[in-house]
């Protein structure tokens, strides 16, 4: 079981992904907006309540359906940013193919607050795009 001061740290992680989502925390509306991406059984206004005042912690399916939702991923909402390194899959070329520049940026990028990642995504997105339809 979670102590407190956890469920503490995860409310406030939590209500920090609402905001840099640009998602109210209010209960309800996490509620809702929660069960929408969720197919298993549904959780109450009360439950979403719980989680924002650092009372409970949701279960891990629940949390990787919240983290999927708010493009943060389920370790760092849990558990907070541990300052540990990326690591890539076996066999993934992609990472060991970054340059010390590429690599610098996306440690720039990884201490940014939340909202200001998703506008980077966004931008990065859009260039990717851009790229692509050339």
């Amino acid at each position: 079981m979670a102590t407190q001061t956890e469920t503490e740290a995860f409310a406030q992680r939590l209500r920090r992904a609402l905001e840099a989502s640009g998602v109210r925390a209010s209960p309800t509306v996490l509620a809702n907006e929660f069960n929408l991406r969720f197919w298993g059984r549904s959780v109450t206004p009360h439950t979403a309540r719980n989680w924002l005042l650092g009372k409970a912690i949701p279960t891990q399916d629940k949390l990787r359906v919240l983290a999927d939702w708010l493009s943060v991923s389920p370790d760092e909402l849990r558990f907070g940013r541990q300052g540990v390194p990326l690591k890539a899959n076996e066999g993934d070329a992609t990472i060991d193919a970054m340059n010390m520049a590429d690599r610098e940026m996306l440690s720039r990028y990884l201490s940014l607050p939340l909202n200001e990642r998703k506008t980077a995504r966004e931008v990065v997105k859009a260039l990717a795009l851009a790229a692509s339809s050339k």
